[in-house]
């Protein structure tokens, strides 16, 4: 529609040899790494604000909008060919007043026009490159142009030039492509209404569709590249619990097998990689976020909730020793992600020849690792880009421990001490490397999701360095990321705070904050939960059902978005709506079950037409669905019964239940003020006692754990 439109008008010739150079831009006065890193760009960047679009307007110049962030690789090599390019960035000054958006620090301006870019070219990615009127109105989009025009793909320098022609002469159809892609734009996000509640036949329907799709030699949903969306595994695993439909675990299990061997992982450091270009997970995009980091620990500790399989709680935990050690701030919040290249190529860092691993390792620690690694002479890592061996290996597991014992002869537990000593050894040579940019910018959102990981890790693992760490980096969030009234923030660097909140920021903080207060229970983090929960139904909720992504406040850019299915990360819809129905457990307002159930509705025909898009939201029908559980523990906390009885409770995969603790005492505690229903609900003789509640009735209560989890169908 619009590109092909605005390429049509396209009529490019020569160039212009002058060359500027400023010291710096203004991206210099910034926060964002990733801003920062063009701040010395010969482009005349400006931040998204009003002072480039007024400019824009008194000059008479399209904008050129330029969305990225910092860990990208395309990002970076855009940015070598054209924006530190004299010639390319002189034309761009003389043509556009140009602009420069960090995806994650502003998600607002990216999710429209990522938006805009998917309508008008039916696909997108970063970098994300807009060009639009000074009223922000796009005309054209795109993602990566190379400086000179490619086979089926155009360059900068002619890219410039063509716009520059059309803005001087065909000024009126550029304006009416304009006007056509926001009308588009706002047909698409004009409200659909209300359709049936999603049910159990809608839940078959989503599990049929991810079966459909299912990888059955590599695991994971469809071809390459191959990402790890957790969030479907979180979906299928409540489908077996429910239904006991042995396929929807068996998907999980090999899912989460073959990307703990594949290259995804980091088996020298710890921690998954960004996707894989391969459909085996062996050949890594290698930037490493946290939200990755997040969902996974916590798909890998459902499953080993489920399962009872150690493999999957060690994953969990050297995730979480990835996090604690890289990316963790000293101040308590987590950084954001790392790159994935470093001196001036990708996965530079995490590449191996065999030559080395030789020269590290003792002969016996090399017999085993090469092997067991598929490592090969002439490299097992082949470039994305150019398709060609490198002559470097990438650490992917292609046989296990107990295959090498059988070959080796050896005790399997004596190659897996062995091959421990050996990682380290790597490890400590490796650190002496370049390392890869690290973005240390602290995002709400992400972090909530991490607290979230943590704190389910130090209950399913009983680690209180997890209970420590998921405490100081919650504190941190609201202490240093509220602003006005006690708003929430979405970034935070260098001790500066700024942006405010979206969706994600509220429903994955009070995800964090309900996790948090199962792990400790502070009930101080259970209002915290509540109060957040509050202010987002109050200044983002639709009428028409779900949650805008935005404020009732916020600059409005061309349209006010409300999505509800999942990408990288589970839709912030998707994540309110287990909120309010967790919410609605604890304190018994069913107004907040409505609203979840308002929500549903109103994706309803979505859902029904890709089912598997929306696996995060079905992970909350399921809770809708039932059965779900209330379950208090009357009890001292600081006696051993209390304790092993709210252990007992965190051992087994049952997603669908909130504990609650109601502390012994001869005044009303605080956890009575917000959920009433405890108020009866004693200690029986001094000993720890249950209450278990399920479909608006309750069991007798017991002080016999056994029992309890009987009731729980454990």
């Amino acid at each position: 529609m619009g590109r092909k439109t605005t390429l049509d008008m396209l009529d490019v010739k020569g160039t212009t040899k002058d060359r500027v150079e400023p010291r710096y831009n203004r991206l210099i006065h910034e926060k964002s790494p990733y801003l920062i890193q063009h701040a010395h760009n010969p482009v005349d960047w400006y931040p998204w604000g009003s002072e480039a679009f007024r400019q824009a307007e008194r000059e008479d110049k399209p904008v050129f909008l330029s969305i990225g962030y910092s860990t990208c690789h395309w990002c970076h090599v855009m940015a070598h060919e054209s924006f530190e390019d004299e010639e390319v960035a002189k034309l761009m000054n003389e043509v556009f007043v140009n602009i420069k958006v960090d995806r994650e620090e502003r998600p607002d301006i990216d999710g429209v026009y990522m938006t805009v870019c998917q309508l008008m070219t039916g696909s997108g990615g970063w970098p994300l490159t807009i060009v639009m009127t000074p009223d922000k109105k796009p005309f054209f989009a795109g993602t990566y142009f190379p400086r000179e025009s490619r086979v089926g793909r155009i360059g900068m320098v002619e890219l410039v030039q063509g716009i520059r022609k059309i803005w001087t002469t065909r000024r009126e159809e550029v304006f009416s492509s304009a006007e056509q892609v926001l009308g588009t734009l706002r047909q698409l996000t004009a409200e659909s209404g209300q359709g049936p509640e999603p049910d159990r036949s809608t839940l078959q329907k989503a599990f049929e569709d991810f079966s459909r799709r299912f990888d059955s030699v590599t695991g994971g949903f469809g071809d390459a590249p191959k990402f790890p969306s957790p969030h479907n595994l979180f979906f299928l695993l409540r489908h077996w619990k429910r239904t006991g439909e042995s396929r929807a675990l068996e998907m999980v299990e090999k899912t989460l097998e073959f990307m703990r061997r594949g290259g995804i992982y980091d088996h020298i450091g710890f921690g998954f990689h960004r996707y894989s270009t391969d459909s085996r997970w062996r050949l890594p995009h290698f930037e490493k976020m946290l939200y990755d980091q997040a969902m996974l620990s916590m798909a890998y500790l459902e499953a080993y909730q489920a399962t009872g399989k150690p493999g999957y709680a060690e994953t969990a935990e050297e995730i979480f020793t990835y996090v604690l050690r890289d990316m963790t701030s000293p101040d308590g919040g987590f950084y954001s992600a790392e790159d994935a290249d470093s001196e001036g190529r990708e996965g530079k860092f995490y590449l191996w020849s065999i030559d080395e691993v030789r020269r590290v390792l003792q002969k016996e620690e090399a017999d085993l690792v090469i092997p067991m690694f598929g490592f090969h002479k002439d490299g097992n890592f082949v470039e994305e880009a150019s398709g060609r061996r490198t002559g470097e290996n990438i650490f992917h597991r292609e046989k296990d421990f107990g295959q090498m014992a059988d070959i080796l002869g050896r005790p399997e537990r004596e190659l897996e001490e062995v091959f421990e000593t050996a990682r380290r050894k790597l490890f400590d040579v490796r650190r002496k490397r370049v390392h890869p940019h690290k973005d240390d910018k602290i995002l709400t959102d992400w972090n909530g999701m991490m607290i979230a990981a943590l704190a389910r890790g130090a209950q399913v693992l009983d680690n209180p360095d997890y209970t420590e760490a998921a405490v100081s980096a919650a504190e941190f969030v609201l202490q240093h990321m509220r602003g006005a009234g006690g708003r929430l923030m979405h970034f935070h660097r260098d001790g500066h705070t700024s942006a405010p909140a979206h969706l994600d920021d509220y429903a994955f903080m009070v995800w964090g904050l309900l996790e948090l207060y199962e792990a400790v229970f502070d009930v101080r983090y259970l209002k915290k939960a509540i109060e957040f929960n509050d202010h987002l139904l109050r200044h983002y909720w639709d009428a028409a059902g779900g949650f805008y992504f935005t404020s009732d406040d916020a600059e409005e850019i061309l349209i006010r978005q409300k999505e509800t299915y999942d990408g990288a990360i589970p839709a912030g819809n998707s994540v309110a709506m287990m909120n309010l129905m967790r919410l609605t457990r604890i304190t018994g307002n069913g107004e907040w079950e409505a609203r979840a159930v308002s929500l549903a509705r109103a994706s309803a025909r979505s859902i029904d037409q890709v089912p598997a898009a929306y696996a995060q939201l079905l992970a909350a029908v399921e809770f809708l669905q039932g059965p779900s559980y209330e379950i208090v523990v009357a009890g001292d906390p600081r006696k051993g019964d209390t304790q092993e009885m709210i252990r007992s409770l965190r051992k087994p995969f049952l997603p669908n239940k909130v504990v609650l603790l109601r502390p012994v005492g001869g005044h009303p505690s605080e956890i009575e003020k917000i959920a009433s229903f405890t108020v009866p609900m004693k200690s029986r003789d001094g000993r720890a006692t249950a209450y278990v509640c399920s479909g608006f009735s309750c069991q007798n209560p017991t002080a016999d754990i056994a029992e309890m989890l009987k009731t729980l169908r454990v």
